[in-house]
């Protein structure tokens, strides 16, 4: 396969990956997870990451989200003149699942991450209420989560994520276990978050054309153990719409990922 193309230089990035790393040890046992991931992502990229499933794509969200350590190469999240990087701060994850506390309201989940971090209550619930108005859930702050679809369950638990002003935004899965129409809408959605917040986002999917749709850029993986097979910048006019799925640009792309990913 051919080397990873070049990406025109943008500046520091915010983080930066080199020949990373990480393996799992369970007794002598060791599993390679990650064998050779380099790639640079700047402040305010949507950087979609896709590969096959158990090729790394949630380990890899997991370092970077401070939960697992590396075992090689290099890994910079914060820029080097920047204050230092603090995961428990500086980031925000959605997961598959909504994961809403059943107990409390829409706007108490929201304020989930600003009440452990011991943020000012009364700056959190105005920040709340203004996420909740980007992500299209005005009026709905006093409900519990039983009151509202899926679709809606999950734009709130991006409120969550962002409801600390981090500097990044983890996503895995986020929209997988909606059913193809919610899907649909959700990705506008994203774009439409995104395009608001300029937050730098990282999300994993297993859908190419969900890929390439949201991204930015994107990032492809191999079969596990996880490593670059191809990372670039995807050029299409935006605001993104979904009959921009029917363009030649737009099959290109996914071309391109179908062919690096082996599929006929």
């Amino acid at each position: 396969m051919s080397a990873v193309p070049s990406v025109p230089a943008r500046g520091e990035a915010l983080i930066s990956m080199h020949q990373l790393r990480k393996v799992y040890r369970k007794g002598a046992q060791e599993f390679l997870a990650i064998s050779d991931v380099t790639l640079d992502i700047h402040e305010g990229d949507m950087v979609s990451l896709v590969g096959p499933s158990g090729c790394g794509k949630s380990t890899l969200l997991k370092i970077l989200a401070g939960l697992h350590g590396h075992d090689g190469g290099t890994l910079q999240i914060g820029g080097t003149g920047s204050a230092a990087f603090n995961p428990g701060r500086d980031v925000g994850m959605v997961f598959q699942q909504p994961l809403l506390l059943k107990w409390r309201s829409i706007l108490d989940n929201v304020l989930l991450p600003a009440d452990i971090l011991g943020l000012p209550r009364k700056a959190a619930v105005e920040r709340a209420h203004g996420l909740l108005e980007m992500v299209g859930l005005t009026g709905f702050a006093d409900k519990h989560p039983y009151e509202l679809s899926g679709g809606m369950q999950q734009r709130a638990s991006i409120a969550r994520a962002l409801i600390h002003d981090p500097k990044l935004v983890l996503m895995d899965e986020p929209f997988g276990a909606l059913d193809a129409l919610t899907r649909e809408k959700m990705n506008l959605e994203m774009l439409r978050i995104w395009e608001q917040s300029r937050k730098t986002f990282v999300v994993v999917t297993h859908s190419i054309q969900e890929a390439v749709f949201l991204g930015s850029h994107c990032a492809v993986l191999t079969a596990g153990p996880a490593r670059m097979a191809d990372f670039f910048p995807i050029d299409l006019p935006e605001p993104r719409k979904l009959h921009i799925k029917t363009t030649p640009a737009f099959g290109a792309y996914v071309t391109r990922i179908y062919d690096l990913l082996g599929v006929e």
